[in-house]
């Protein structure tokens, strides 16, 4: 039995059916407010600020933006994404729900550890009924933007090893690194394979996580 640090957009939540629209609100925004050239965004070039928090994001994104309008535009993201996600347009991976039972009946801890916000957090915790998988939930936001992997001395101390850690992104791998820990890496979200060289493990669906979660933990 394991503590089991989780992701969840691009590891269980297929973010970009909720991000992509939202991101484009926001630009078009920015556009109209002459902040940004006019330009098409592909979900590609979208999909690459997903796993980042929206401080970070906006920082890297767009950094000679003022402080007043990044915030104006993580919050108008941040109010698409819950309305979508309410009105039923965000959608988990296949096998998700028989991922997280399957985990769970072998004894395993789930936590959920994202770089979202909380209002974000919660819509989904409605929507999917996460509660029946998940023991705690930790968002970046309830740490003022923190890095993962500083998060997870909070999760540390409140549960006990050993841990494993699962997600699509080298925030997650970033975790596992500092901490020396064992970590799967999603191969079929949105990181890179260069983001994922430092996985104990890679995950092409899934439905691997069953049984990689069976081998690193043997």
């Amino acid at each position: 039995m394991a503590t089991l640090v989780c992701d969840y957009d691009g590891t269980f939540h297929e973010s970009i059916k909720i991000y992509a629209p939202a991101f484009r609100k926001a630009y078009a925004y920015l556009v109209e407010e002459k902040e940004a050239l006019e330009r098409a965004w592909t979900d590609a070039e979208i999909s690459r600020w997903l796993g980042y928090n929206s401080k970070e994001m906006w920082k890297q994104f767009m950094p000679e933006l003022n402080e007043e309008k990044k915030q104006q535009c993580s919050e108008m993201i941040g109010r698409e994404m819950v309305r979508l996600v309410r009105e039923k347009r965000a959608a988990l991976y296949p096998k998700c729900r028989e991922v997280w039972t399957a985990l769970k009946e072998k004894g395993h801890t789930l936590i959920f550890l994202s770089n979202c916000k909380r209002g974000y957090m919660e819509a989904h915790r409605q929507m999917f009924l996460l509660d029946r998988y998940f023991e705690d939930f930790f968002c970046s936001e309830d740490y003022g933007f923190l890095p993962k992997y500083d998060i997870f001395e909070e999760i540390r101390k409140q549960y006990g090893g050993p841990y494993l850690v699962i997600g699509d992104r080298f925030q997650d791998m970033e975790v596992a690194v500092i901490h020396q820990l064992k970590s799967i890496g999603c191969a079929y979200g949105y990181g890179t394979a260069e983001e994922l060289r430092s996985a104990s493990a890679i995950a092409d669906t899934c439905g691997d996580l069953v049984y990689l979660t069976d081998m690193l933990l043997s």
